[in-house]
């Protein structure tokens, strides 16, 4: 048995309201350890394991509120995970590092509500959890306030306050709408505050008939600017399938080339477009991103 699938009281750790540097915690350990940064665990043996950590609500790129550490780097949660209980392990942990307390560490809540953080045990450690979701850093995050992995796979996702997905209320971005008969993919975004125009890379999305099905079929479509898709349009949901594609803006259309009418995902992902009214409807993407002129 995997030892996330063991809960453990909270008094193992000791709480601290406001930051590590309110609490005049030693800023050269915790998350500020040579070691703890995203990128730098993911090429370690196993997960780092911090003498303390600090939960702050926060706001990254698009996502507010969105909780991050103390060194600002965003925390994800992962919609496969079970409550107070991890899925993600062996090669999904060092692209998805825990974000783990050594027993008898300290928890620095900015923010947060203590009744909302948990703990499971992992190796030697506490994964902390938010509303009894584990919570993860990601590697590709470089820099404090990336959002890199915002919308990956369709299951990854920044983490609320209280445990939830970030930024799937608003978050910054549109409310996805249906926009009436037109041609070309490009165009504006929703209300045309965003002008959304040919990708300069390519991008790969991933979409399935049924993403709660496994034996549901599943296709990918790839490249920039307007691609046919597959599965004759009988696509309930559609996420990014590569690093540069993790929030980044596609357009789903009705009909082929690009025409008729069409749904704008401005981060790329829907888990299920039966919520967007726009299940089993997808013929064409445009692969796009927003124009910065």
């Amino acid at each position: 048995m995997k030892d996330s699938e063991t809960s453990i009281a909270a008094d193992e750790v000791s709480f601290k309201d406001g930051t590590a540097e309110q609490n005049k915690a030693d800023l050269s350990t915790g998350d500020f350890a040579a070691n703890a940064a995203p990128a730098k665990q993911s090429k370690q043996s196993s997960p780092v394991i911090r003498n303390w950590v600090q939960l702050s609500a926060a706001s990254a790129g698009d996502l507010d509120p969105v909780v991050t550490n103390a060194a600002g780097f965003v925390l994800y949660r992962f919609d496969k995970d079970e409550p107070s209980k991890s899925n993600c392990f062996d090669e999904c942990e060092k692209t998805w590092p825990p974000y783990l307390v050594k027993p008898g560490g300290k928890v620095f809540i900015d923010g947060i509500k203590k009744s909302d953080v948990g703990f499971i045990q992992r190796g030697k450690g506490f994964q902390l959890t938010l509303g009894k979701a584990p919570i993860y850093l990601f590697s590709k995050d470089t820099a404090p306030g990336d959002t890199n992995g915002q919308g990956v796979g369709g299951t990854w996702f920044g983490v609320t306050p209280d445990g939830q997905r970030a930024g799937q209320d608003g978050g910054g971005a549109a409310e996805p709408e249906i926009e009436e008969n037109g041609t070309g993919g490009s165009g504006s975004a929703g209300s045309g505050a965003k002008e959304l125009v040919e990708r300069s890379v390519d991008g790969r999305y991933k979409f399935a008939d049924d993403p709660d099905d496994s034996e549901s079929a599943v296709g990918t479509v790839s490249g920039r600017g307007c691609k046919n898709t597959s599965l004759g349009g009988a696509i309930s949901s559609i996420s990014p399938d590569d690093d540069q594609s993790a929030g980044k803006p596609i357009k789903l259309w009705d009909g082929p080339d690009c025409t008729g009418k069409s749904l704008l995902l401005e981060r790329g992902v829907s888990a299920n477009l039966a919520t967007e009214d726009f299940d089993n409807r997808t013929r064409s993407v445009f692969i796009g991103e927003f124009s910065t002129e």
